[in-house]
């Protein structure tokens, strides 16, 4: 990786796409400390704090701080994510809009982008809506009027807006996906305070603590294999061999070939963490809007938001967490199912193997093709579905250690996922510039 990096910086076109990506990031950095208009700062800190380890922890951490702030960025990408998986449901329903993103070539993609773009500033201006009715009883903003809403939406909606652009510019001209990189930029951004923290165990008020220091060596080697596991699981792949007949094109006969359909075990990602995540914590957000003191009271919806903001929280009961535990691994499972099978049909491959003469061998042609490889992606997938949700849940029950860890599982799987993207399109990159030279 270093070397790529170091290669990357002696080539003159690639070292412009890094500074030019790390000009936008830094842009981002500023906009995370730019406050809406109209918001009390000493209100907003303080009302974070009260809050706790609630839902909107997440939320902090993936836009960099930005949301404990409230800053034009408080939203941060969260509502172009919302719109892509939206807009990726559609394709699957509407054979329109199924049409257009397979068939559609370039132009298709554009207009796909297009749409994603004017449902996320829909759900930016419901979002915002949320945010400010939710806040508003806090007296965290100078004035409760109509127009102070106005400007408060607005900001935090141009905020957003100005994330997909940025986002937009990175892909284009930039290294990486450009959403993918605002993401990691601001969960990378918490890694001082992760420092910080466990340098507190290390040197306490009473000075130097030996039992701290052995708790902080356990959450650094932790870490270390928690890395070394999600790289191997993003890495690792099952090969299914295909093997083409001789045939004849034209005048010409064409040799056998012998190739393999890689079938990565993480094909999903961190999608199905982000499909269930939202899926939990979208009953406490309306429940939240509604009743923003929903925490003291009891009864029915106290019950539903406890177990709703189990997810990312501590300040409930062990039992919501355990039976939160629970739902989310199935809905983890079940998204990581959903996500594979709505990206790979193996009806689909068997066909196009069969119709250009190729086979696995030991295994016929044809129906027998598609029992065998949707037999082996439910293998992958359930071992895949069952390893991101050990990651996603193992967290939940760390905070009743007392341990204050600024990164999950799930900050270290996008983290992870992030970096080795970039490092590919990077080596890509100096491969398509070599072969260029070669060819001038």
């Amino acid at each position: 990786m270093f070397k790529t990096i170091k290669n990357a910086l002696k080539t003159p076109e690639v070292r412009k796409r890094l500074l030019y990506t790390l000009v936008l990031i830094i842009v981002f950095r500023l906009g995370c400390f730019i406050t809406v208009p109209g918001v009390d700062l000493v209100q907003i800190q303080n009302a974070m704090q009260s809050s706790g380890n609630t839902l909107t922890g997440l939320i902090d951490i993936i836009s960099g701080g930005a949301f404990s702030r409230f800053s034009i960025f408080a939203m941060s990408v969260t509502p172009y994510i919302t719109a892509s998986i939206v807009i990726q449901l559609l394709t699957m329903i509407i054979p329109s809009l199924e049409r257009l993103a397979k068939e559609g070539g370039e132009v298709g993609r554009q207009k796909v982008d297009k749409y994603t773009k004017a449902l996320s500033i829909v759900l930016a201006l419901i979002e915002g809506i949320g945010l400010y009715l939710s806040y508003q009883s806090q007296g965290i903003f100078v004035d409760s009027g109509i127009l102070s809403g106005v400007l408060v939406v607005t900001g935090l909606m141009a905020g957003t807006a100005l994330l997909m652009w940025l986002g937009d510019q990175i892909t284009n001209k930039g290294i990486g996906n450009g959403v993918s990189m605002i993401i990691f930029i601001g969960i990378v951004s918490r890694l001082p305070s992760a420092v910080s923290s466990i340098w507190s165990l290390i040197m306490t008020e009473s000075g130097f603590s030996t039992t701290g220091l052995l708790v902080a060596l356990a959450i650094v080697i932790g870490a270390l294999i928690l890395v070394t596991a999600v790289v191997f699981i993003q890495q690792a792949e099952r090969r299914i061999p295909v093997q083409y007949a001789k045939k004849v094109v034209g005048r010409k006969m064409m040799g056998a070939q012998n190739t393999y359909i890689p079938l990565k075990i993480a094909m999903a990602g961190v999608m199905p963490i982000i499909f269930a995540s939202s899926f939990m914590t979208f009953p406490a957000m309306i429940i939240q809007i509604f009743d923003p003191s929903i925490a003291t009271h009891t009864g029915f919806w106290n019950v539903i938001y406890n177990f709703s903001v189990a997810t990312s929280s501590s300040d409930v009961a062990i039992g919501y967490t355990i039976a939160n535990a629970i739902v989310y691994l199935l809905l983890i499972v079940g998204f990581t199912f959903f996500y594979i099978y709505a990206t790979f049909n193996p009806a689909e491959v068997s066909a196009n193997i069969k119709k250009n003469g190729g086979f696995i061998p030991g295994i016929r042609a044809g129906k027998p093709t598609t029992e065998y490889l949707s037999s082996v992606l439910t293998k992958l997938t359930l071992f895949g579905g069952l390893f991101l949700a050990l990651i996603a849940i193992l967290p939940m029950f760390m905070r009743f250690t007392n341990l204050n860890v600024a990164f999950g599982g799930t900050s270290i799987l996008i983290i992870v996922g992030v970096a080795l993207e970039t490092v590919q399109q990077l080596e890509s990159q100096l491969v398509m510039r070599h072969y260029k030279g070669f060819l001038e």
